[in-house]
C-alpha cells in the first residue's frame, strides 16, 4: 500500500496592523487662543451678562432686584416707544442703504474702468469721509443745515427761500445723507476691491462675443461681485439698526426735533444712563440685537441662494 502525505496545514493569514489614528495637533489653538480669549471677554462675556440683567428688574420701592423672567421682554413688545424708534430705523435702512450702495457702485465701476482719468485721485477723495470721525461729521453738517447759520442760511438769504433740513419733516433725510456722505467711500472700496480680481478671461470672453459696455457690467462684473454686494448689504443693515452717534449729536442743536428715544440705540442709553433702567435698557439691547442678526441672515440667504 502507498500512504499519502497529509495536506499541509494552511497558514493563518497575518492581520494588517491597524492603521493609528494621527494624533491631534493644538498648535494652532495656541495661535487663535489670544483672539479667543479677547473675543470671549469683550463680546461673548457683555452678552451673556446683558440677557442675564434682561431677566431681572430692580424694585424700587420694594427694595432689591428680583427675577421677572420674560416679563421685560413683554413690556418691550408693548412698548410704543420702542417701535416708533424701530420703525423710524426701518423707514431710514429701506431709503438710505440702498441709495448709498448704488452711489458706491457706481463710483467703482467709473474708477475700474479705464476711460476716468486720475482714478487714483478720485478713490482717496471718495474714500477720505470714512477717515472723518462720527462726531465730527455730524457737527460739521449740523452747522451746515442751521437755518439760522452756516450754508442752509446763506442759502435762504440769497434765494429767499425756507430751507430748513432740520425740521421735523426733513431731519431724518438730513440724517441719510450724513450717513452716506460717511460710507460711499467705504462701500466703494468694498465692490472696487472686487472688481480688481475678476479674471481677465472673462472679460476677453465678453469682448470677443460682442458684449459691449453697459452688457459688460451687467452679464460679468455685477455677477462677479454679488458676494461683495451682499456683505456690503448685510453690513449696512447692521450700521443702519445701529444708528446713535449722528442723532444723538445733533440733538444739541434741535433738541426739540430729536427725541431721547429717536432711535433704538438711542432709547437704550437713555433708558441705561439717563433713567438708570439698566434692566430694561438691556432687554431692549438683546431684542435689537436678534432683529438684526435676523434679517442679516435672510439678506445673506437670499444672496447665497442667488449666488448658487
Amino acid at each position: 500500500m502507498t500512504s499519502t502525505a497529509a495536506p499541509p496545514a494552511p497558514v493563518p493569514a497575518r492581520r494588517a496592523p491597524a492603521a493609528r489614528r494621527p494624533r491631534r495637533k493644538w498648535r494652532g489653538w495656541l495661535f487663535v487662543a489670544p483672539f479667543m480669549l479677547v473675543f470671549a471677554l469683550t463680546f461673548i462675556a457683555p452678552v451673556v451678562y446683558a440677557f442675564v440683567l434682561s431677566l431681572f428688574r430692580d424694585q424700587a420701592f420694594f427694595g432689591g432686584t428680583v427675577f421677572v423672567g420674560a416679563d421685560n421682554y413683554i413690556q418691550v413688545f408693548g412698548d410704543p416707544k420702542f417701535w416708533e424708534a424701530f420703525r423710524r430705523v426701518l423707514v431710514f435702512l429701506a431709503v438710505q442703504v440702498p441709495i448709498m450702495l448704488v452711489l458706491a457702485l457706481i463710483a467703482a465701476l467709473a474708477i475700474d474702468s479705464a476711460r476716468l482719468h486720475a482714478s487714483g485721485f478720485f478713490r482717496i477723495v471718495i474714500f477720505l469721509p470714512y477717515a472723518v470721525p462720527a462726531v465730527v461729521a455730524s457737527l460739521m453738517w449740523g452747522f451746515i443745515y442751521g437755518d439760522h447759520f452756516g450754508l442752509a442760511a446763506d442759502l435762504n438769504h440769497l434765494l429767499g427761500t425756507t430751507i430748513q433740513p432740520l425740521s421735523p419733516s426733513w431731519l431724518l433725510t438730513s440724517i441719510g445723507n450724513i450717513v452716506t456722505w460717511e460710507f460711499v467711500g467705504y462701500n466703494m472700496l468694498i465692490f472696487y476691491s472686487a472688481l480688481k480680481v475678476i479674471p481677465k478671461e472673462l472679460f476677453e470672453a465678453a469682448a470677443i462675443d460682442g458684449a459691449g459696455t453697459f452688457r459688460t457690467i451687467l452679464s460679468v462684473k455685477l455677477p462677479a461681485i454679488r458676494g461683495s454686494i451682499v456683505i456690503a448689504t448685510i453690513f449696512s443693515i447692521i450700521g443702519s439698526f445701529q444708528l446713535f452717534n449722528e442723532p444723538n449729536i445733533m440733538r444739541n442743536l434741535v433738541p426739540n426735533t430729536i427725541g431721547t428715544f429717536y432711535t433704538p440705540n438711542m432709547y437704550a442709553y437713555t433708558l441705561s444712563f439717563n433713567g438708570q433702567q439698566y434692566n430694561y435698557s438691556a432687554t431692549v439691547a438683546i431684542v435689537m440685537g436678534v432683529i438684526t442678526g435676523v434679517i442679516a441672515y435672510i439678506v445673506q440667504l437670499r444672496g447665497s441662494r442667488k449666488e448658487m
